[in-house]
């Protein structure tokens, strides 16, 4: 239970950033200092849970499916 604050709070900056833009996972580390590892690591997470998705061909770009906005309200 120890690492959940630290995963909230990566997981929080990386849809604060898709909820505006389309990113790749390196663009998310860049502007969100976190490692390229960590933010996959949480995208896949955000991924198996319908909340993000990706697009494109060998280089993808994530995006936020709204589905995590749905479920709140």
């Amino acid at each position: 239970m120890r690492n959940v604050r630290c995963g909230l709070e990566a997981r929080t900056k990386i849809l604060l950033l898709l909820d505006d833009q389309y990113c790749s996972a390196g663009e998310l580390a860049h502007k969100t200092g976190l490692s390229y590892n960590v933010v996959m690591y949480h995208l896949r997470l955000l991924d198996h849970g319908g909340i993000v998705g990706r697009k494109g061909g060998r280089k993808y770009v994530w995006l936020s499916t709204g589905v995590g906005q749905t479920r709140l309200t």
